[in-house]
């Protein structure tokens, strides 16, 4: 589903699209596929993810940070960093993110996988592509795709409750 920002005010429902995403997921995954969620908004999802499908054990956490082509200028965030409690060796991986855009945290995050070992297979899965790829990038599977002006962003945000929304910062072109 493609959703135009109309008149400056996106409104999605984030927890409609973890529905969608749940399904998504489901059909991606194998017996043997391990959830690995992007810090903060794709570990958030692997998290809830790993529970909701009723999977053994803890997802993977993986930080782009380490491997960021603009390293330089961000350094290292206070979000987690990369957990990954399994052999990364002939796993298939299946990598969660809230917000898929340019691919560049994409990009890092599969350096920083395969510093780990070679997996057989990554997919990804996704929120919401907001188009605006710099790389070849795509997401295997995407809740929703969105047509956003660069001057604004969309993050995941949880509340208390572990319920998801969604952030728009900036303004409409």
């Amino acid at each position: 589903m493609t959703t135009p920002a109309q008149s400056g005010a996106l409104t999605l429902d984030a927890e409609a699209l973890y529905r969608e995403l749940v399904r998504g997921v489901q059909s991606l995954r194998q017996a043997d596929t391990r959830l690995v969620g992007i810090t903060s908004g794709g570990a958030w999802l692997a998290e809830r993810l790993q529970k909701d499908l009723g999977l053994a054990g803890e997802p993977g956490i993986i930080s782009s940070a380490m491997h960021r082509d603009d390293y330089a200028r961000r350094g290292l965030t206070a979000t987690a960093q990369t957990k990954l409690d399994f052999d990364v060796n002939g796993a298939r991986i299946l990598l969660l993110d809230d917000v898929l855009y340019t691919g560049r945290t994409i990009r890092a995050v599969l350096n920083e996988l395969f510093d780990y070992g070679r997996p057989t297979a990554v997919q990804l899965a996704v929120l919401v592509d907001r188009g605006g790829r710099e790389l070849p990038v795509h997401a295997d599977f995407a809740a929703a795709r969105v047509a956003l002006p660069e001057s604004q962003s969309l993050a995941l945000a949880r509340d208390n409750d572990g319920r998801f929304r969604f952030q728009v910062e900036g303004t409409a072109s």
